[in-house]
């Protein structure tokens, strides 16, 4: 579905992205962690079109980005919402759909706007929901637009802890009925284990000479996540999960 090879970004003589190979299959759920700056969101930005390769190549399903995203194949979830303040939940959901030209199904738009949680608040303006229910309509627009492929980068990123694990089992339901292929971009490390089939750890390179090369992020590791699905909260509080955490955790501190 997704492939990168020998994938690298320069902005001028910064390199923010250096030598990403990358497969991801249909229907597979793929988080990257790693601190700020390291190039996670340049790596998705790339995947989904919003940035060119400096070298290398990026496909999704066989054709460059660009196309994917003019076929509507692409849907983006951003960590601020980008919903339109003066139109409802339901024209928000329905709006990206429009714009490429597909039927608004509007029926369909209600049913996600209620599997989000969201029953009743369709008629709602931005303004009028909180954190977590803007996210809710960003999700279901994103899906509601029928892409292949969403790409997520730090959803949760403006939500209270206990907020951010119940959007992360609520995205995790989403994507069992819906089966989308995801690339998730998160900072937090339980939360990329708790989402991922796998876990790609990014960090900056900081060999050899960082004022003439800068510190470009590479993928330094990468992990199938070993716990079984279908999750709910209780995995939090289970050793394997604690373990997996602490594998992930010590990749990105750079632990052999």
């Amino acid at each position: 579905m997704i492939h990168a090879e020998n994938l690298s970004v320069s902005y001028g003589d910064l390199r923010a992205l250096a030598d990403v190979d990358l497969d991801v299959a249909d229907g597979e759920f793929v988080t990257v962690v790693g601190p700020s700056g390291c190039g996670k969101t340049t790596l998705l930005r790339t995947i989904g079109g919003l940035e060119e390769p400096t070298t290398g190549e990026v496909t999704v399903d066989g054709d460059p980005p660009a196309v994917a995203q003019s076929a509507a194949r692409l849907g983006f979830v951003f960590q601020e919402h980008t919903l339109l303040p003066w139109k409802t939940a339901i024209e928000n959901v329905t709006f990206l759909r429009r714009m490429a030209g597909k039927d608004a199904d509007s029926a369909g738009a209600r049913d996600l706007l209620a599997t989000t949680g969201l029953d009743g608040f369709e008629d709602a303006r931005p303004s009028e929901l909180s954190g977590g229910m803007k996210q809710r309509v960003a999700i279901a627009r994103a899906i509601h637009l029928g892409a292949d492929v969403l790409l997520m980068d730090e959803p949760f990123g403006e939500l209270d802890e206990i907020t951010r694990d119940e959007m992360s089992v609520e995205i995790l339901r989403l994507w069992r009925e819906n089966r989308k292929t995801v690339v998730f971009v998160t900072h937090s490390v339980p939360e990329a284990v708790f989402l991922g089939d796998r876990c790609l750890v990014v960090a900056a390179d900081t060999e050899g000479d960082p004022t003439a090369d800068g510190a470009p992020g590479r993928v330094v590791a990468e992990f199938d996540v070993d716990l079984p699905r279908p999750r709910d909260e209780s995995v939090f509080g289970s050793e394997a999960f604690g373990a997996q955490v602490a594998r992930v955790r010590g990749a990105l501190h750079g632990d052999t």
